[in-house]
C-alpha cells in the first residue's frame, strides 16, 4: 500500500511551446496524449521510465483552446494568473503525481494529517485507435495544489497505464525532491523514491537523466 512516482506535471502555455522545450531541455521527442474534455486542457507524454523507477512519464499539460472552458478551476493551479504569466515565457513543474494502489486509503489518510486535498474524481478520456484510459485522482475543488507542490496528487490507475502504450525514451527519472512534506503525510502514504532535504530552496524539483546530461527542474516560488 505504498504511493510513489507516477508521473511529473509541467505546465505549458501551449503543447507547440511544451513540445519544443522537451526537445531542447531533454533532447526528447514527447508523443501524443489527449484531450481531458472535462478540464480543458490536453496533452504530450514522455516515458522517463528508469530500471528503479517504473512507470513513471513526464506530463507537458495545456490549456485546451479549442475546449469550453470548464464550470470549476483547473487542476494543477493551472489558470492562476502569477502561473499563466510564467508558462506564457517558459514550461514550468509544478506538481508530481503519486501512484496509489487504494486511493481512497490514502486520501482519508492525508485528511486525517490536517492534509485537505480534495475529492476523488473519477476521470477517463479516448485514445486515437478508440481504447479507453481510465483512473481515479484527488483534485481539490479549487483546483490548488498543496505546500507549492510538494505533496503529491494522488492517482489509482483503473487497468492500463499510459507507460505501457508509450515509447521507450533516452530520458530516466531519478528522483523527485520534495522540501516541507510533513513527516505525517510520508507515513500514511508509506512514501517511496522521494527525498525530502531539510535545506533552503523549491518545494518541488524533479532529476532527469538525459542524453545531454543531468537535468534538474524546479518549481516556481509564487
Amino acid at each position: 500500500m505504498h504511493v510513489q512516482p507516477d508521473h511529473l506535471v509541467v505546465v505549458c502555455d501551449t503543447l507547440a511551446q511544451g513540445r519544443e522545450w522537451c526537445q531542447s531541455t531533454l533532447g526528447a521527442e514527447p508523443q501524443a496524449g489527449g484531450k481531458h474534455d472535462w478540464m480543458g486542457t490536453h496533452n504530450l507524454l514522455l516515458d522517463v521510465s528508469s530500471p528503479t523507477q517504473a512507470q513513471v512519464y513526464l506530463e507537458l499539460i495545456a490549456i485546451d483552446p479549442d475546449a469550453p472552458a470548464p464550470a470549476r478551476p483547473r487542476w494543477f493551479g493551472m489558470d492562476e494568473p502569477a502561473l499563466r504569466a510564467l508558462v506564457a515565457q517558459a514550461p514550468q513543474l509544478v506538481a508530481w503525481v503519486g501512484r496509489s494502489p487504494q486511493v481512497d486509503m490514502h486520501r482519508w489518510g492525508l485528511i486525517t494529517v490536517g492534509q485537505q486535498v480534495g475529492p476523488i474524481v473519477p476521470c477517463s478520456r479516448t485514445r486515437a485507435d478508440g481504447s479507453v484510459l481510465s483512473w481515479q485522482i484527488v483534485v481539490r475543488e479549487d483546483g490548488k495544489r498543496l505546500l507549492g507542490g510538494a505533496l503529491p496528487v494522488l492517482i489509482e490507475w483503473k487497468g492500463e497505464h499510459p507507460c505501457d502504450r508509450l515509447a521507450p525514451s533516452s530520458v530516466r527519472f531519478e528522483q523527485v525532491v520534495a522540501r516541507g512534506l510533513p513527516q505525517r503525510a510520508v507515513d500514511v502514504m508509506r512514501l517511496r523514491g522521494v527525498a525530502r532535504p531539510d535545506d533552503a530552496g523549491p518545494a518541488l524539483q524533479v532529476e532527469l537523466e538525459t542524453t545531454q546530461g543531468r537535468r534538474l527542474l524546479a518549481s516556481p516560488a509564487w
